[in-house]
């Protein structure tokens, strides 16, 4: 990956032979993780490779949070101002670079998760859906406090999505409480599809509704026996599980579906 610079320190992933169709993907890594780490725990990289897709990683700076988490859970940074307008900074500097008409999609875990949600709820106008591994629902928290409160026991949205989400959750996970998985799924949803699949004798649960107005429907992953780490990911990164399902795969997929509706 190649360094770049701008208002936000991150990372970009260029194919071996982009193309114009291929989504632009954005990465939030979680609390003490770096881009290096989130990637290989991810697998990210190899994923976009395959379609010729870019991918960029920004990285939060420990002075802005010592543990290098993004501050989601302050008033600041959870509407278009702060943390969420740099990462939307860093996206228009990429596309000035590598041009095409691509369409863009925010990813993350954990504290990721939690600040991508942030940027589907209020910049629609860039990002065109969104993945959230292991978040939390935008406004659920004002400070550390509250923040350790929603991870703990969940957290309510002040503010909705206003784009299509892919959502993963453990059902073991003792970080951040699974309820938070469960409310990305629209509240005025049409009857949630919901439907079991198995993954390495693990039992997953997905739920798919659709917001009115949207075509693409939010869907849910609710994995069982998952702790706080990315579904499928390789052990090479931190916070990554390798048994399925994949959570890079699924959210690529979905990414790809979002990017022609």
């Amino acid at each position: 990956m190649v360094r770049e610079t701008g208002l936000l320190p991150y990372r970009l992933f260029s194919p071996s032979t982009p193309s114009d169709d291929a989504p632009l993907i954005v990465m939030l890594h979680g609390c003490t993780q770096t881009p290096e780490d989130f990637a290989a725990g991810t697998r990210m990289n190899a994923a976009a490779e395959a379609i010729g897709a870019h991918v960029i990683w920004p990285e939060q700076s420990r002075a802005a949070n010592a543990n290098g988490c993004w501050n989601w859970f302050e008033p600041y940074h959870q509407g278009r101002a702060g943390e969420a307008a740099a990462i939307v900074s860093v996206v228009g500097d990429v596309l000035a670079r590598i041009g095409g008409t691509r369409k863009v999609h925010v990813a993350g875990l954990s504290a990721g998760g939690a600040m991508a949600a942030i940027l589907g709820a209020h910049y629609p106008e860039v990002f065109a859906s969104v993945g959230i591994h292991s978040g939390l629902p935008v406004g659920s928290a004002q400070d550390v406090m509250s923040a350790f409160g929603a991870m703990r026991s969940g957290g309510d949205a002040v503010l909705p999505l206003a784009v299509p989400a892919i959502v993963f959750h453990g059902t073991a996970d003792s970080t951040v409480a699974p309820v938070n998985g469960a409310s990305f799924l629209p509240p005025d949803m049409t009857d949630a599809d919901r439907s079991e699949v198995t993954a390495n004798g693990r039992r997953v649960t997905v739920s798919r509704a659709a917001k009115r107005g949207q075509t693409l429907a939010t869907e849910l992953w609710q994995v069982e026996g998952l702790g706080h780490a990315w579904s499928g990911g390789h052990h090479s990164g931190s916070y990554a599980d390798p048994a399925g399902p994949d959570a890079t795969a699924e959210m690529v997929r979905f990414f790809r579906e979002a990017s022609i509706t």
